[in-house]
């Protein structure tokens, strides 16, 4: 539900744009700027959900973040200028933040990460959808309602995702990092396949939190000297880190820089945008066309779904981004060759850039877009892992931020074509980052064999260093 939320209030925009642009009279840049700047607003949402999630647990995070989500929404719905609907924005980007932290974290810290995990993004995905399909269904209001509906019907489902935590057991562990073992075992119990699992697990998540074998109870004193305080936390990951440590924190910021720098929004935020380039005109066709974009980006989750925890990281990622570059090729010389011949129809160029998006879409959906949630929760451990994939959200975001804030007037400066062939090169970028930085953590458990396989692999290139 956090994640339909997300997905929503980005998805709807791409529509909602073309009639807030009419209503209210606004230009290309301040449109871009509304359009992108809830990625920028959302830092102070992601650095804040890590410390909030550590102080009043996991769950009641993500009520918190779905009560800014309902304020926002109706800010946003009601809003009569472009400051009111700015503000609505800001609102709902500090939501931002708090979700694409907190409902990922959650939900690694269950048993089986790789299909869970995936979920979030399919639900951003179909979140995404619902907003076009919003967009296609509002169209029609008369223009000074249709898109405060389209915005504003968003506040619903923030309502239902905070009455739907109250009945979800607690992140065991955050129960186990503070001292509530009886809790801890309780839930897990009910998460794991065995009794002789769950004890297996506590006994692993208990080593990670620093608390003695020999220690039972129902609840018990965690040693200070594991159970970091801030101003630790930060040092171990960002001041002062170990090797293993910083090639950990260097993996996470990689693999959100390039998700969003290859230019995943520019394709959700202004679709519209690039099929009217492509040369569709009709609203209804734009919009009927973007909610085709929804449709592949959602059913090719699935696809991430079934193969992340057979096939692994590394294979799909890899996929991924290479297949990711070919589509935005495709689709740079779709849009270059309607470019040059304006007004003239070019059935075969516009059928290419179509193509391209979606195929772009699909690559996406396929491996960059859920794994890179699923690689950031699994490596950092557990001391730092609010705080680790905190940062690495805030890189996704900042990254996020420019990227659809600057893709308008990119496209005059450099054409609209040339965009998205610097996109290309950007993933080509990252496929070469993925396969020499990355190693593989599928099948690892988050609390001992992900610290001893970039243990290892730091020592390995250390040892090659050297002997160069």
């Amino acid at each position: 539900m956090a994640s339909i939320v997300l997905g929503y209030d980005f998805g709807v925009m791409s529509g909602a744009s073309l009639y807030i642009k009419k209503d209210l009279k606004i230009t290309d840049v301040q449109l871009e700027i509304l359009m992108g700047v809830m990625n920028l607003y959302s830092l102070i949402g992601a650095f804040a959900a890590g410390r909030t999630s550590d102080w009043i647990c996991r769950r009641f995070t993500v009520v918190f973040a779905a009560a800014i989500f309902f304020v926002g929404s109706l800010l946003m719905g009601f809003a009569v200028s472009y400051a009111m609907l700015m503000a609505g924005r800001f609102v709902v980007g500090v939501g931002v933040g708090y979700a694409i932290v907190i409902a990922p974290v959650y939900t690694a810290e269950a048993a089986s990460r790789g299909l869970l995990m995936s979920f979030p993004d399919f639900f951003i995905n179909l979140g995404i959808l619902l907003g076009y399909v919003s967009n296609y269904a509002f169209a029609r209001l008369p223009l000074h309602l249709g898109w405060r509906v389209m915005l504003g019907i968003g506040a619903a489902p923030s309502a239902l995702l905070a009455l739907m935590v109250f009945v979800m057991p607690e992140s065991p562990r955050w129960l186990v990092k503070n001292g509530r073992l009886a809790d801890a075992r309780a839930v897990l119990e009910k998460t794991s396949g065995t009794p002789e699992e769950a004890a297996a697990r506590l006994a692993d998540i208990k080593a990670a939190a620093g608390i003695p074998k020999d220690v039972d109870g129902d609840v018990v004193t965690v040693p200070k000297a594991r159970n970091s305080n801030e101003t630790q936390v930060w040092k171990e990951l960002i001041l002062s880190p170990t090797p293993a440590m910083r090639w950990i924190l260097l993996s996470a910021l990689g693999i959100h820089f390039f998700q969003q720098a290859s230019g995943i929004d520019s394709v959700v935020l202004y679709s519209p945008r690039v099929f009217k380039s492509a040369g569709i005109t009709s609203d209804n066709k734009l919009l009927g066309t973007t909610c085709a974009v929804g449709v592949t980006k959602t059913l090719f989750i699935l696809v991430a779904v079934f193969l992340l925890d057979r096939v692994g990281r590394r294979p799909l990622l890899l996929c991924s981004a290479g297949g990711m570059m070919v589509s935005l090729l495709g689709l740079g010389t779709g849009l270059t060759v309607v470019g040059h011949h304006p007004g003239a129809k070019i059935p075969w160029a516009v059928a290419l850039s179509i193509a391209s998006t979606l195929a772009y879409v699909a690559f996406f959906s396929i491996g960059l877009g859920p794994i890179t949630g699923v690689y950031t929760s699994e490596i950092f451990p557990l001391q730092v892992r609010a705080l680790g994939f905190g940062v690495g959200v805030a890189c996704n975001r900042l990254t996020s931020g420019v990227i659809s804030m600057t893709f308008l007037s990119l496209s005059k400066a450099i054409t609209i074509g040339g965009s998205f062939f610097l996109y290309a090169g950007i993933a080509a970028l990252g496929c070469v980052f993925f396969f020499t930085y990355l190693p593989e953590t599928r099948g690892r458990t988050l609390e001992e064999e992900m610290g001893k396989l970039f243990g290892m692999a730091d020592s390995i290139m250390a040892d090659q260093g050297t002997r160069g």
